[in-house]
């Protein structure tokens, strides 16, 4: 069984960046095709970046596009998502997801696709 396990986020400044890294454990992350995920106080959890399984192919919620980098190392089993230009609306908890799938799938970023998720970790953006 997939584990996965989140770190890297924290209180930063608009404008600022982050780089948030989940730890992909338990099994060969070769088979999984990983995301991002966000969820703010009061809303729906969002699906901000989600990579195929060989990394080829990305996804990016239109709000986030521009200025957030998915890249997975299936040798290092990581993950991790590069955050530019932070925004007061990126606050958020950050939760890591895998889904287990074909090697020509899409790379879809909807939740309810996901069957594996981290615990999460908070980025708060002051202004």
């Amino acid at each position: 069984q997939v584990q996965l396990v989140e770190s890297g986020g924290g209180l930063v400044e608009v404008g600022g960046s982050l780089t948030l890294s989940c730890s992909v454990s338990g099994y060969t992350i070769n088979y999984y095709a990983l995301g991002w995920f966000r969820q703010a106080p009061g809303k729906e959890r969002e699906g901000v970046a989600c990579i195929t399984r060989s990394g080829g192919t990305t996804t990016y919620a239109d709000s986030v596009k521009g200025r957030f980098t998915i890249v997975r190392d299936n040798n290092k089993k990581t993950v991790n998502l590069h955050i530019n230009s932070l925004k007061p609306e990126d606050t958020a908890i950050y939760f890591c997801a895998a889904k287990r799938t074909i090697l020509t799938a899409p790379p879809t970023c909807d939740s309810d696709d996901y069957t594996i998720w981290g615990q999460g970790t908070q980025v708060t953006v002051s202004s």
